[in-house]
This record gives C-alpha cells, sequence and structure tokens, in this order.
C-alpha cells in the first residue's frame, strides 16, 4: 500500500487535510472508496481498514473533517466545527469527491461512513451531488431518535450562556456518559467503542481522539440529528443507490440495533430496493476496530465486490 496525504481548501478559506491509500503501482484499481470518519476521531485510524481495501484493488481516500485530525491542526482546537459546520463537512465531502472522480475518472465510488459520518452521509444521500457515489455504506449509524429537541434546545441555551466555543462538559456527559452502563466490567470512559481494550487504549492514547465539543457543534449536531429522518427531509432521499448498514448488536448509538433496523425498514418504505444490513453479536461501536475486525472487513469487501460494475469485475487485485 502507498500511503501519501494532501490538502484541499474549501470555498471558505479552510484547509481540509485529506489521506491517500492506494494499491501498488502494478495493481488495477478497480474502484475507489471515500471513508468518513466520526465525531472527536481522526481519519488516520482507518489506515489498517486501508490496508486490506488497496489490497483488493481499491483506492482509499479519507479526509479529517473541519475540528478534527490535522484539519484542526492543534488539539485546543477540535470539537468545534464552526458556523454551519455540518453543511460545510458535508460539502467537503463532495469537494473531496470531485477530486476523487479526475484521479480516476470513469472508476465507482463508494462512500463509508462512521457514526457522525454516517449522519453526515444520512443527509447527503437527501441532497443534490449524492448521484456521484456508486452506493452508500454507513457503520455505527442509527435511525430516528426521541428527545433530540430538547437537547438542540438546551445546547442553544448555553451556547447564549457561555458562548459558541464552550466546551460542553455537562452536554459531552449527557451524550455519552450512558454509553457505558450496559458494560462490565467498566475499564475506561470509552469501554463502548470496542470490546477488544487496545483498541480502546489506541483511542484514548491518540491525542487527536476523545475531545470535549462545543456548544456550538452540539447545538448543530442535533440539528442535524431531527432533520435527516424528517419526512421532508426523505421525501428527496436517492433511491437508486446500494446502502449496506452494519453496526455491533450491542452499540449503545445503534440502540443495540433496533436502530440500525428501523432505519433499515425506513429506508425500504421509501423506496430503496437495495438496502442490506448486518449486525454482528457482542460487537459495540467500532466494529472495524472489534475484535473480528477482519470478518467485518471481509463482509464489507463482498459487499463492494458485489456492487462493482462488469468492467470492473474484470480488473483483478494483484496477488499478494
Amino acid at each position: 500500500m502507498r500511503e501519501n496525504s494532501f490538502t484541499m481548501t474549501d470555498p471558505l478559506g479552510v484547509n481540509i487535510h485529506v489521506y491517500e491509500w492506494l494499491p501498488e503501482p502494478e495493481a488495477p484499481v478497480r474502484g475507489v472508496v471515500q471513508i468518513a470518519h466520526g465525531m472527536c476521531e481522526t481519519a488516520a485510524r482507518y489506515a489498517r481498514f486501508a490496508s486490506a481495501l488497496t489490497a483488493a484493488g481499491y483506492a482509499v481516500y479519507a479526509n479529517d473533517h473541519r475540528g478534527h485530525g490535522k484539519t484542526a491542526g492543534k488539539v485546543n482546537l477540535l470539537g468545534d466545527t464552526g458556523e454551519n459546520g455540518f453543511y460545510w463537512m458535508r460539502r467537503d465531502m463532495l469537494q473531496l469527491a470531485g477530486i476523487v472522480q479526475s484521479r480516476h475518472e470513469g472508476l465507482p465510488l463508494f462512500l463509508l461512513a462512521h457514526s457522525m459520518g454516517s449522519f453526515l452521509t444520512q443527509k447527503l444521500m437527501c441532497e443534490p451531488g449524492s448521484e456521484v457515489y456508486s452506493g452508500f455504506i454507513l457503520s455505527g449509524t442509527n435511525g430516528p431518535r426521541s428527545m433530540l429537541r430538547a437537547a438542540e434546545s438546551l445546547a442553544a441555551m448555553q451556547l447564549r450562556l457561555q458562548g459558541a466555543h464552550h466546551r460542553s462538559v455537562l452536554i459531552n456527559g449527557m451524550v455519552f456518559g450512558p454509553y457505558n452502563r450496559n458494560f462490565t466490567p467498566i475499564r475506561t470512559a470509552f469501554d463502548w467503542l470496542s470490546s477488544d481494550p487496545q483498541e480502546v487504549d489506541r483511542f484514548i492514547a491518540d491525542p487527536f481522539c476523545g475531545a470535549i465539543c462545543t456548544t456550538r457543534f452540539f447545538r448543530d449536531f442535533f440539528r442535524l440529528l431531527r432533520d435527516i429522518h424528517s419526512r421532508e427531509t426523505l421525501l428527496t432521499l436517492c433511491k437508486d443507490k446500494p446502502v449496506f448498514l452494519f453496526s455491533g448488536a450491542k452499540d449503545p448509538v445503534g440502540m443495540n440495533g433496533q436502530g440500525v433496523l428501523r432505519l433499515a425498514a425506513i429506508y425500504k418504505d421509501h423506496g430503496l430496493s437495495d438496502v442490506e444490513y448486518r449486525l454482528y453479536p457482542e460487537g459495540r461501536h467500532e466494529m472495524l476496530n472489534e475484535v473480528n475486525h477482519d470478518e467485518v472487513t471481509a463482509d464489507v469487501l463482498d459487499w463492494l465486490v458485489r456492487h462493482l460494475p462488469a468492467e470492473s469485475l474484470l480488473l483483478q487485485p494483484a496477488a499478494n
């Protein structure tokens, strides 16, 4: 695997850091996978997954979202995506898609999105521009949930009282505090991410992971979560693209799988004919970092190859 990085400048002048992972020069590229990472993490954490993808003949691209990773640049700048940041994160994803298409003209482009990235993608699937993708893979995602209007109001009130850049320990605790509730023993505040303690420790040790987000971030995040399952938004859902949902059956973000099942049903009810899902028993939030990550990766690769166009199937990856 060849690993590179570059920056792209978005319309507001923000420099977005992008990771590029490519097959070896002698290997044909049969498709492209773009990755949208989750909240309070960085795209660099997907290098192992990218290695498996490149070995199978895919080019892989992943940007650090605004307020995350090397796009934020400094640890003290993590957790704030700016004004209207969730809109601009989606625009950045589409801007990267355009760059990818110019580098790999004619190849199918799939978007794999985890957690916060999956919620950005759920909205993107209902907006102009989503037609650039050949399919969507949502990891650690969820369907509609309750109390979002109240949560948005609380974040908006705290924003008025303490400012947009205030690090909201209160809301952070309300959102993430309950996630460890069903796991024992509890070793860290992030055990809900994975049952593999080494993966949890890697997350904790990474200075670009686990930041407490700002009141502005939480207000806009709750607003996005309300919007993506509204009747008005779902009426514009892109119906002709395949979707694959995967999650741990014990992922608190997906309500232990129930939210994932509900989302799959919503998509089918709104006319999507190709919707698949997979819930992994005992799995937690980050299935690509779970103890059975090789199984999960193989399932993603299987879904991808089943959705490649015929001409891409003729391009066989180089033998390892």
